[in-house]
């Protein structure tokens, strides 16, 4: 089963999960208010360039499905990273329910419901961002004879 996986993926499993990790110090830098304009968008953009890179230079045999997965690896580590630096990242202003909905759950389900919507939040940007890094990479891989599987 993980040898058809590898397959249709054109690299092993534990060089996407590389790939994807690639992402995390933008996260770290973001949560901890440690990188200015500059820094982080190069904490953006480089992992995003290595990842198409990476499955153009290895011709996988879809682009697109390779960065998806490459982008839900990113999304969960992503949701992961955001958790643990929680308390960090907001000290004592962590976000509350307002509006019509302030003070209608206890403050656990508050605070448990805002951190599934955090996770479920980092997951569909995880996803967002793989689906269009492939639609990059399939277009130019089915542009440029190159880039083409043989």
């Amino acid at each position: 089963m993980l040898g058809r996986f590898r397959e249709s993926l054109g690299m092993p499993l534990s060089a996407v999960f590389g790939l994807a990790l690639l992402g995390v110090p933008r996260v770290v830098a973001h949560d901890l208010r440690l990188a200015g304009t500059l820094v982080n968008a190069l904490l953006v953009f480089v992992p995003i360039a290595v990842w198409l890179a990476v499955v153009l230079w290895l011709r996988v045999p879809n682009a697109f499905r390779t960065l998806l997965i490459v982008g839900v690896i990113y999304g969960v580590l992503l949701g992961v990273v955001h958790q643990l630096l929680w308390a960090q990242a907001f000290g004592g202003d962590a976000p509350i329910l307002g509006g019509n909905l302030a003070g209608a759950l206890a403050p656990t389900a508050e605070r448990l419901l805002l951190r599934a919507f955090a996770f479920l939040s980092s997951l569909v940007t995880g996803v967002l961002v793989g689906a269009g890094t492939g639609m990059v990479g399939w277009v130019i891989a089915k542009a440029v004879p190159g880039f083409r599987k043989h």
